[in-house]
């Protein structure tokens, strides 16, 4: 090889040169196509024992990923790597769309929107309506609530059920809802990948489609698949929304997808005023204070038109019962549940007689997050999509769906809202924050901002169980030993409030139905003792055959909201 020719391989090496790919280009391509196997197997095997066209659709893609991986590594131009970065966005949407045909039923969400958006279409009320019936098919969960219920109802804005009613057709079950959060998934997926720089694109499909969770979550028929889909544009170069003190037909279509996005399910609410806070920061150090609140106000006011025309018929049919629905996940007492903090109450002690203070720390939290953006936006500015999810670690349904379903908008923001953004951005500064002094004094406000959420965390977490409780006689099956048909404890209020306590016994992370009361008070006084008798919802409860499985007995109250529980040892055989 010759001197030039040397010199020229090297330059077209580069990563300045616009015809070669730079290096991390390739491996963001590789990573997305290495993530579609992820889940794939298990979809193919199901798929080739009743479904062979699927079968094959998805053996094809199986080609596709190992073809579209020696390409990636080979190519020598940018042109031709961006054409793979669609190549493995249209294989990942294809093996979606397998996955949904073989798995549409959905769960208790997809059932419940379903149903929503029947009774919808017969002129029924939707909010505040029962429909237990749902719940008895395989696969679709019960909520239960600290006050020894059930949750029946629909709980989120309309959006979805909206979009649903012109799909009812595919099916009784909760197929039309899932076929809608695939479906806005899959076109959230493309709207991410069409407005991220080139580059960059194939972390739309890894984020949305390769790693498999939030497919999954579109198949449950979650709505908040659909209120991502819409944060999507929303989130895309935010702090550029109203550049110039003029909004614009993009503008004003993005606060329009803000407003629809808090009509299909309530995590957008939270996400809200973080991206409000910070477009106003930005603006202000750009326009000065009132050109960026006048900024504000017109996405606000767009935003809550289209909220409100989304809501306008349940607002005006069922004005009560739609504000109980929407506000449902906040106000009907589920069950603690999750992988936050709340988790020590639950598995690591015996309980608490403080469940409520798990709720306050979330709020306070949360508000403080939102004090601290405002105070360091130059720096939090581009968490603004991150830092609403820190609050339900505290919360008393810390599930990670919360944490999650909104990460898409996290890679969003990583890349097209970085630190540059924030550089000029206005961040209120008190007196007692620009003096000599002033490191101290915000390392302070920051403690002082936060120290109520976690001083409200620490009392809900050294709280003790309220109720001692002690197996002293089971009733086993005639022929079947391992199988308990009854229970009776003797149970001890140690405090000196009356609590009315519902009862169930566990033998993993999930929350078993609760036993019913046979015999016995159902309210025990304070300082009282009583002995009652359960049985379990089915009539038996099957005694575990490992030995090492760990049986809780939990006990929930609801006013005073407090779980006592402890590990019980229940043997196989009669004794």
């Amino acid at each position: 090889m010759t001197p030039g020719r040397r010199t020229q391989s090297a330059v077209s090496a580069a990563p300045g040169d616009a015809g070669a790919p730079v290096p991390w280009h390739r491996v963001l391509t590789l990573l997305a196509d290495i993530g579609l196997f992820i889940g794939t197997r298990s979809v193919w095997t199901q798929a080739v024992t009743h479904h062979l066209v699927l079968a094959a659709l998805i053996s094809v893609c199986y080609a596709s990923i190992l073809v579209t991986g020696v390409l990636t590594l080979t190519v020598r131009s940018t042109r031709s790597l961006a054409r793979l970065d669609l190549v493995v966005l249209v294989t990942a949407v294809t093996l979606t769309l397998c996955t949904w045909a073989l798995n549409h039923n959905g769960g208790d969400e997809g059932a419940l929107t379903t149903q929503a958006a029947r009774e919808l279409l017969a002129g029924h009320p939707v909010y505040g309506q029962a429909w237990p019936w749902l719940f008895h098919k395989t696969g679709i969960a019960l909520t239960p609530t600290i006050g020894g219920s059930y949750d029946y109802t629909y709980g989120y804005p309309p959006l979805a059920t909206l979009l649903t009613v012109p799909l009812l057709w595919l099916g009784h079950q909760g197929a039309p809802a899932t076929a809608v959060c695939t479906g806005a998934l899959i076109v959230g997926t493309v709207a991410l990948w069409r407005m991220l720089p080139g580059p960059w694109r194939s972390t739309a499909t890894l984020a949305c489609l390769g790693f498999g969770f939030l497919p999954t979550y579109a198949r449950v028929g979650y709505p908040a698949v659909i209120a991502l889909a819409l944060l999507i544009p929303v989130v895309v170069r935010w702090p550029r929304i109203g550049q110039g003190g003029r909004l614009g037909a993009a503008g004003i279509a993005r606060a329009a997808c803000l407003g629809a996005a808090c009509a299909a399910q309530q995590l957008p609410w939270f996400v809200t005023p973080f991206l409000l806070a910070g477009i106003y920061a930005v603006r202000r150090g750009e326009l000065g204070g009132r050109a960026a609140a006048g900024v504000v106000l017109r996405i606000a006011g767009v935003a809550v038109t289209v909220w409100l025309l989304l809501n306008t018929y349940f607002i005006v049919s069922e004005p009560a019962r739609w504000l109980g629905g929407i506000a449902l996940p906040l106000t009907q007492g589920a069950v603690v549940h999750g992988q936050g903090l709340v988790d020590i109450t639950l598995y690591y002690t015996n309980g608490s007689d403080r469940i409520d203070w798990y709720s306050h720390a979330s709020m306070l939290l949360a508000v403080a997050l939102l004090a601290l953006f405002v105070l360091f936006v130059r720096r939090l500015g581009p968490a603004a999509t991150v830092l609403p999810w820190l609050a339900f670690f505290l919360a008393t349904r810390s599930q990670d769906g919360y944490y999650l379903l909104m990460t898409p908008l996290w890679l969003a923001t990583a890349v097209t809202a970085p630190l540059s953004e924030f550089e000029r951005a206005w961040q209120p500064r008190p007196a007692l924050l620009t003096g000599p002094r002033r490191r101290p004094a915000l390392i302070a406000t920051v403690a002082l901002l936060l120290a109520p959420a976690l001083a409200s965390a620490a009392v809900a977490v050294s709280g003790g169980p309220p109720l001692r409780m002690e197996i002293t006689a089971l009733r086993r099956a005639a022929h079947h030993a391992s199988v308990v048909r009854a229970m009776t404890l003797k149970v001890v209020n140690t405090g000196s409030a009356p609590l009315t306590p519902h009862y169930t016994l566990t033998t993993g992370q999930g929350m078993s139905m609760y036993w019913l009361l046979v015999r016995g008070p159902a309210t025990i006084p304070g300082h009282g003792t009583a002995s009652v008798e359960l049985r379990p919802a089915d009539g038996r409860f099957a005694v575990p055959a490992k030995p090492s499985t760990r049986i809780r007995l939990r006990a929930f109250t609801a006013d005073p909201q407090t779980l006592s529980s402890q590990d019980v040892h229940i043997s196989r055989t009669a004794r």
